[in-house]
Formats: structure tokens, sequence, C-alpha cells
């Protein structure tokens, strides 16, 4: 296999996984209590990762203090995207969490004002409003009714989760934060705020049944630590774009394992919302990249009379700027 083919089956596991994560979720809350979910996923996590820094060299295992200044009030909004998810995937169907999450890509660059390229174009807002249509769909399920709780609870989760992935790129661009160690202060963030809460029901996770184990392990340490670590690998190796068309094919294989593993069942009004939430994502996604892309327009210069001497050029203004900044890329990733 070559090295472009690895990398692109290494970004669609991730995909997959991800993918996955809400039917383990669901049944996962469906045996023990939500925030006792939350907390042995984040404790797991947590200890996979610190055992991940120390098995690195003495130098490299240290936080900076940019790294905790970040990975304190992301791990806060991180801990929120999953309370109101997780929430939301025991009160609905694991096809819909992943179709309706997936609006992240469309509702962060309303929020993400760090490329300064102006209003977003016309198309993208018409693609936010084809997304808008297919959950009104989703909804509806067989027919139209009164909206259900866990499809509202998963809308909110994917403002929040717009809102995290805004806060991330503002906290971290420009700045020298090491993306392991970053994650491990946010499941360590995310441990301490759930152990209060869970403490109760402790007794309870200790006599969980192997199945319900091997749910929250699968999360802890395929969905969070391995998806995180798989996708930054990957990212190094590819560019940007490619990845990001690789995992927004997440809310497919939510579906796809939803319906054949979860008895999840699409009717005609849901079917048709799910292809037009992948196709207006995919549509949004790519008008936010060529609008992110797309060079500054030049402003016109002020107009000078004839009998003005040109100005002369100093040493400095002379001379063209060497540094470059790379215009970002708005990427579906997954807490």
């Amino acid at each position: 296999m070559s090295d472009v083919r690895r990398t692109d089956a290494v970004l669609l596991l991730v995909a997959l996984v991800w993918g996955s994560s809400y039917l383990s979720a669901q049944t996962a809350t469906a045996a023990l209590p939500v925030l006792l979910v939350l907390f042995a996923r984040y404790a797991l996590s947590a200890f996979a990762c610190l055992g991940v820094v120390a098995s690195r060299r003495r130098g490299q295992r240290r936080w900076t203090r940019e790294e905790l200044r970040a990975g304190v009030p992301l791990g806060v909004t991180q801990a929120a995207v999953l309370v109101v998810e997780t929430y939301g995937v025991a009160h609905t169907s694991a096809a819909n969490a992943g179709l309706i999450i997936s609006l992240t890509i469309v509702l962060t660059p309303l929020l993400d004002r760090g490329g300064r390229r102006g209003a977003l174009p016309g198309s993208f807002f018409a693609a936010t409003g084809v997304c808008v249509l297919a959950v009104g769909l989703l909804m509806s399920g067989n027919g139209f009714h009164a909206p259900r709780l866990g499809d509202l609870l998963m809308l909110g989760a994917a403002l929040i989760r717009a809102v995290h992935v805004a806060l991330v790129g503002r906290f971290t661009t420009g700045r020298t934060i090491r993306p392991l160690h970053l994650t491990t202060v946010q499941t360590l963030v995310g441990t301490a705020l759930f152990l209060p809460v869970a403490a109760l029901d402790l007794p309870t996770l200790v006599h969980a049944d192997p199945a319900t184990w091997t749910q929250l392990v699968y999360l802890a340490l395929f969905c969070s630590v391995f998806a995180f670590l798989a996708q930054t690998w990957a990212v190094q190796r590819t560019s940007a774009s490619r990845a990001s068309l690789l995992l927004g094919t997440e809310p497919v294989w939510a579906v796809a394992v939803g319906v054949a593993l979860g008895g999840d069942h699409l009717g005609p009004l849901t079917g048709l919302g799910a292809a037009l939430l992948v196709a207006g994502t995919y549509w949004g996604q790519a008008v936010e990249r060529a609008h992110r892309g797309a060079p500054e327009p030049r402003r016109p210069s002020p107009p000078t009379s004839p009998d003005t001497p040109p100005r002369p050029l100093d040493k400095d203004s002379a001379c063209p700027t060497a540094a470059t900044t790379a215009a970002p890329t708005t990427t579906l990733t997954s807490t």
C-alpha cells in the first residue's frame, strides 16, 4: 500500500470510528447513567494520555503555560459538548445523532472570524438553508410531528461544538502547543468535572457487565485517544482539504452503523433528509474553503496630483515580506 493510500485509509478509519461512537454511546447510556458514562470515558482517556506522555523523553513530558492556559477552558467547553451530545444520543437514533452533529461544519465558519475575509458568500448561506431543511426532515421521521428531545439536544451539541472548534483555533493559532499535551489537559479537566456528579454511582460502574465496559473502553481508547492521534498523524502527511473531505464522511458511517448494527430505520423523509444534510454540509464546506483560500482584494491607491512628485521608497517598504500565512481550512472533528 502506498503512503497516500495508507494515509487515506487511516483518515477513513478515524471517520468510521467517530461515526460508530454514537451507537456505542447510546448502548452505554442504556446501561449506565449518562454522567457516569462520561466520567468513565474521560478517566480512561486521561489514564491512556498520561501513559503516552510518560513514555516520552524527560524533556518532552512537561506542560507549558500556554498548553495549560488553553487546555483548561477548552476542557470545559469539550465537556459541555459531550454532556449535551451524550444526552441527545440517549433520546434519538444513532443515525440522526451522527447526521445532526455534522452541522458543526457549516456552523463553525459563522462563529470563526480568524480568516478575516469579509462576509461569507450567499452560496454558503444557501448551503446552510439546505442543511436546515434536511434537519427538519430528519426530525419528522415518517411523518411531521413535534421534534424529539434527542434531536433538539443534538442541535444544541452541534452549536456548542462549533463554539468549541472556534475557540480551539483562537487559543492555539500562533502558539507552540503540542496536541497530545493539550488533549491530556482536556481529559484531566473533564475527569475532574464529572467525578463529583458521578461519585455516588461509582459502585454501579464497578459492577457493570463486560459488554458495557467494552463500550466504555471503545469510547475512551478508540473514539478519543486513538482517533485524535491518528488524525494528527494523517493530517501531517496529506493536505488539509483532502483530510477534511475524508473526515467529513463521519455522518455517512454513523448512518451505516446505526442501520446495520443499531436497528435504525430510514423512512422516505428521513432518507431524503440524510442525503440533503450530507450534500449541504459538503457544499457549505467547499464554499467556505474556497472563500478562505481566495486572495485578498487589492485596495485601490489614492489618486495623486500630476504635480505631486512620486514618494521615494525607503529601504523597508521596498523589500517584500518573506512570511506568508496559509489560509485555514475547516475540518470536521469529533470529541
